[in-house]
């Protein structure tokens, strides 16, 4: 009886190192950096608790520029790594070309979609995560005048400041918003220098809460907004961390999630194609409110903000998505 025991205890040892050994992550992350302690960074978190919880490493490319997306997703699908993740919407076509010539590859993309049978792609709500802090920031605001610094001049941050404007619209009607974006190239996506000269004209002009959507850029947004005394809003990862009492919040993406939940998913042989969108109701997106930003966030704030979440889950508030008509309501 014993010795049977061992056996079948030996046999799962093996079936489950069999199956771990069919697992083997990658990672290609948008540019920027994975230590932008943003967009990037959250991917990168999400990777490290499957690390973590699991044993099982995962490997991970950071391009410097737009062309090497497609050479890091097909070198890793060719030497046997699945699933493959490719961290932006900057990888579209390439997915669609290496997901196609590796059939038997699992692949996910975030930040856009890519219809084939084996690609799983992820993409987010921002709009409704962004009027939850324009909520906050309408609020906030002691001058009546916020601001928007966004990176790559895309419809997909475009996304981000319409429904920020929105949310600090229903907070003060008469509220005025000032938006820059920092370029049209993914240079735009690290570049703190010229983040932080966008974010000081926009206080010279008043504003006095600023929210980055600029991956590694927006700390330059941050940075400046600290040194002068201001608010400023953080972006994907929560940033509340940066400047303990000027970041009034940070709309968290959980882009951990989605690649966390892609390995395991695939560890567990549960891996399914096709679209996710996550949103407010699925906690997708959200407000981060932790020790560094409590002293700003009044009592009255938090019950504006909580009810603004409440009614977009409930569709009592539906907050206009920009990209479905790349228009942005007044």
């Amino acid at each position: 009886m014993k010795k049977s025991v061992l056996t079948m205890l030996a046999v799962a040892a093996m079936s489950t190192t069999a199956l771990a050994a069919d697992v083997k992550p990658a990672l290609v992350y948008g540019t920027g950096g994975k230590f932008d302690k943003s967009f990037n960074e959250a991917a990168y978190a999400g990777a490290e608790k499957f690390k973590a919880e699991t044993g099982i490493d995962y490997r991970d490319f950071e391009p410097t520029g737009d062309t090497q997306g497609e050479q890091a997703i097909r070198n890793f699908a060719s030497r046997g790594f699945n699933p493959v993740i490719a961290v932006s919407f900057a990888w579209t076509s390439a997915i669609e070309k290496v997901a196609g010539e590796f059939p038997d590859t699992k692949f996910v993309i975030v930040d856009s979609v890519v219809e084939k049978p084996n690609v799983r792609s992820v993409v987010y709500a921002e709009h409704e995560g962004s009027y939850l802090v324009g909520v906050l920031a309408g609020l906030a605001s002691k001058t009546g005048k916020v601001g928007f610094v966004g990176g790559m001049d895309i419809p997909l941050i475009r996304k981000f400041e319409c429904g920020y404007e929105q949310g600090a619209r229903a907070a003060n009607a008469k509220v005025e918003v000032f938006q820059n974006m920092t370029g049209t190239t993914g240079a735009a996506w690290n570049d703190p220098v010229r983040g932080g000269e966008l974010t000081k004209n926009q206080i010279d002009q008043g504003a006095d809460v600023i929210y980055a959507a600029a991956g590694a850029t927006g700390l330059g947004v941050l940075q400046t907004a600290a040194d002068n005394k201001k608010l400023s809003i953080g972006v994907d990862s929560n940033q509340n961390y940066l400047h303990p009492g000027s970041v009034l919040t940070s709309m968290v993406k959980r882009v951990d999630l989605a690649v966390y939940n892609a390995y395991k998913d695939a560890k567990e042989d549960k891996f399914t194609p096709g679209l996710q969108a996550l949103g407010v109701k699925e906690d997708g997106v959200g407000y981060a409110l932790d020790d560094n930003n409590k002293s700003l966030i009044t009592d009255e704030m938090k019950a504006a903000v909580e009810k603004a979440k409440a009614d977009i889950i409930s569709g009592a508030v539906k907050v206009h998505d920009y990209m479905s008509d790349n228009s942005c309501p007044k």
